[in-house]
C-alpha cells in the first residue's frame, strides 16, 4: 500500500485519537515547502565569484586576458648596475628577486623593490683557468623544476656551475666537460642538467644525492663554503651535430617536459630534437628557413611548438609536421637580431638587438596593436606595439669615441627578459649590441 493510499486511509478512520491526528499534523508540517530565504545581491555575486576561482576554464581564461591586455599598460623602471658589463640570462627567484649573469663573469641578485645588487661568488674549477674579461661570460642560468637548484656558468665559463636555492650556496662545478664556453643550459629532471657549448657538444650532467650529502658534510666542517666537482655523464655517448659546417656551436636549448624532448639550435641554421630522460638521443635535425643568428629558443607547451629567434624573423617549428609547414613573422628590424624570445600564454615576447620588446599573438598569428580597439577584441589594424628600453648605463671608451660618438643614443639589446609567477611583472635586461662597448642595462615592466 502507498504512502498516499495509507494517508487518506488515516483520515477516513472513524476512530482516530487526537494524539495519532496530532502526529499526522506534525508530519504535513515538515512535508510542506520552506519559503525561500531572502538574500543581497551582494551574496550572489560572491557565490559567483567563488565559484569561478575553483574552475580551470576561468582560470585559464583570465590568464589569457591579462597577458594580451599587459603589454600595452607596461611601464618601465630602471636599475643602476654600476660598471657591470651586458646581462646576458637573468631568471626570478621569488616574487622580488631576480638573478642575473653578465658578460663580465659576474653572477648577482637585484632586489626590484628596493633595487638593492647583491653579488654571488662564481664557482672555479679543479685546476685554475686564464680568462680574460672579453673571453668570459655567464651566457645562462636556469632553475630545475623543483625550483631547489641553479644552473649558470662558472669562473670558467667552459663550466657548469650548480647553487642550492633559496640560499644560493655552491653545491657543485662540472668541468672538464666542454673545451669552449657554455652557452645554454636546460634541466630534463631535478637532477638531470644539458649544457651546450660553443665546441658544438652537449653534456648531460647528475646532481644526485650523493654530490648533495658531500656538500652538505663538506659545510658542515667548514666555515669556508666547499663545493664538489663532478664529471659529465657519458659525454661520449652525445655526438656534436655533423651538418658538414664547422660553425655547429650550440647556440640555445629549450625542453618539452611533456613529450622529454629537447630542442637544440645551432649557429649553422640547424634545428635538431633529442630525447631526453637518463640520455641523449637524436630524433631529426632540420634546415631553418632563416640561417643568419640564430640565437635564442623558446617552447609553448600548451602550442606544442619551437620558437627560434633569427636575424629578423621568429620561426615557429612543430616538430611532427613536415619542414616546409614552419611558419616565420617578420620583425621589422632587419640586422639587429632577435635575442630572446618567450612564451607566457598565447603571446610571444620578442626582445630585439635595437633594444625593442615586441608582443606576437599566436592565436591571431599578428603582433599586438598599439591602439586600444585590438586590445579589447577589434579587428582594425594599427602600429605594431613596441616598447623601448631605457639608455641603461655605456662607458665612453675608445671604441665608442672613435665609432660612435657621433650618434645621440646606442640602444641596448634585450639580451634577456622574463615574467615573474604572476605574469605581471616583466624583467628586461642587456646591454650594447656592438662586441667592443661596455654598458649595461636592466629594468623592470609592470
Amino acid at each position: 500500500m502507498t504512502r498516499r493510499a495509507v494517508s487518506r486511509k488515516r483520515r477516513a478512520a472513524p476512530g482516530a485519537g487526537p494524539g495519532e491526528q496530532a502526529d499526522w499534523d506534525h508530519v504535513a508540517q515538515k512535508r510542506r515547502k520552506a519559503p525561500p530565504e531572502k538574500k543581497s545581491m551582494v551574496f550572489y555575486l560572491k557565490t559567483r565569484e567563488l565559484k569561478a576561482q575553483d574552475d580551470p576554464s576561468y582560470h585559464r581564461l583570465l590568464r589569457g586576458c591579462a597577458a594580451q591586455a599587459l603589454p600595452g599598460i607596461l611601464k618601465e623602471r630602471e636599475f643602476q648596475l654600476g660598471t657591470l658589463n651586458k646581462v646576458f640570462a637573468s631568471q626570478w627567484l621569488n616574487h622580488r628577486q631576480v638573478v642575473c649573469g653578465t658578460k663580465c663573469n659576474t653572477l648577482f641578485v637585484v632586489d626590484v623593490q628596493t633595487s638593492q645588487i647583491t653579488k654571488i661568488p662564481v664557482l672555479k674549477d679543479r685546476e685554475p683557468v686564464n680568462t680574460t674579461p672579453q673571453s668570459c661570460g655567464i651566457h645562462a642560468i636556469e632553475i630545475n623544476p623543483s625550483r631547489t637548484l641553479l644552473a649558470t656558468g662558472g669562473d670558467n665559463p667552459n663550466s657548469l656551475a650548480v647553487y642550492r636555492l633559496p640560499t644560493l650556496d655552491p653545491v657543485c662545478v662540472g668541468d672538464e666537460g666542454h673545451n669552449d664556453w657554455i652557452f645554454s643550459i636546460a634541466w630534463i629532471s631535478d637532477t638531470l642538467v644539458v649544457s651546450g657549448s660553443r665546441d658544438g657538444s652537449m653534456a648531460l650532467w647528475e646532481i644526485n644525492d650523493e654530490v648533495l650529502n658531500k656538500c652538505n658534510f663538506q659545510h658542515s666542517h667548514s666555515r669556508v663554503p666547499v663545493y664538489a666537482h663532478i664529471y659529465h655523464k657519458a659525454l661520449k655517448d652525445i655526438p656534436k651535430e655533423s651538418s658538414n659546417s664547422s660553425n655547429c656551436k650550440v647556440r640555445a636549448l629549450a625542453f618539452n617536459s611533456r613529450k622529454k624532448e629537447l630542442g637544440a639550435v645551432s649557429l649553422d641554421g640547424y634545428f635538431h630534437l633529442w630525447t631526453a630522460e637518463y640520455t641523449l638521443a637524436k630524433l631529426l635535425s632540420t634546415k631553418l628557413p632563416y640561417c643568419r643568428e640564430n640565437v635564442c629558443l623558446a617552447y609553448g607547451l600548451e602550442w606544442s611548438v619551437y620558437a627560434v629567434g633569427s636575424q629578423a624573423h621568429v620561426s615557429f617549428l612543430d616538430p611532427r609536421q613536415p619542414p616546409e609547414n614552419t611558419r616565420s613573422v617578420y620583425c621589422r628590424e632587419q640586422g639587429s637580431g632577435i635575442r630572446s624570445v618567450s612564451f607566457y600564454e598565447h603571446i610571444i615576447t620578442v626582445g630585439t638587438g635595437q633594444g625593442s620588446l615586441l608582443f606576437y599573438d599566436i592565436r591571431a598569428q599578428r603582433f599586438l596593436d598599439d591602439c586600444t580597439g585590438y586590445l579589447n577584441g577589434s579587428k582594425s589594424k594599427g602600429e605594431a606595439l613596441k616598447l623601448t628600453t631605457g639608455k641603461g648605463w655605456l662607458n665612453h671608451n675608445d671604441m665608442w669615441r672613435n665609432y660612435f660618438s657621433d650618434l645621440d643614443c646606442c640602444p641596448n639589446a634585450v639580451y634577456t627578459h622574463c615574467y615573474d609567477s604572476s605574469g605581471t611583472k616583466l624583467f628586461v635586461a642587456g646591454g650594447p649590441l656592438p662586441t667592443g662597448l661596455h654598458g649595461n642595462y636592466a629594468g623592470l615592466w609592470s
